[in-house]
């Protein structure tokens, strides 16, 4: 079972690990872009992700899950990761972090 530290510690090595995964047609990665809606650590280590895409559309979304699903997977102490798509809310631009509207030239 983890202590709240090492939940603490997993959360911070998946978030950096997230910000790896880019969109190929966006220079940002998925985190700053605001895709990702939940991060969550049960007490074994399994770990959930909410997370979207720009359009529901996307040509490029196995390849943005795929990339996220083996890097998060490497994280040592992670037992299994379980990516969910969602689409609701709807992602639009305002949940860029202003780093990454700052990026794309929104401010």
């Amino acid at each position: 079972m983890l202590t709240p530290q090492e939940k603490l510690q997993l959360e911070e090595k998946v978030v950096a690990m997230l910000k790896t995964v880019f969109d190929p047609e966006i220079p940002v990665d998925i985190y700053s872009l605001g895709l990702v809606y939940g991060i969550d650590i049960d007490d074994d280590a399994n770990l959930k992700i909410d997370m979207t895409l720009t359009a529901p559309n996307c040509p490029a979304a196995d390849f943005i899950i795929d990339d996220a699903r083996i890097k998060l997977e490497s994280i040592e102490g992670i037992k299994s990761v379980d990516i969910r798509l969602v689409f609701e809310p709807v992602w639009d631009k305002d949940m860029m972090s202003d780093e990454a509207k700052l990026d794309l030239g929104f401010m």
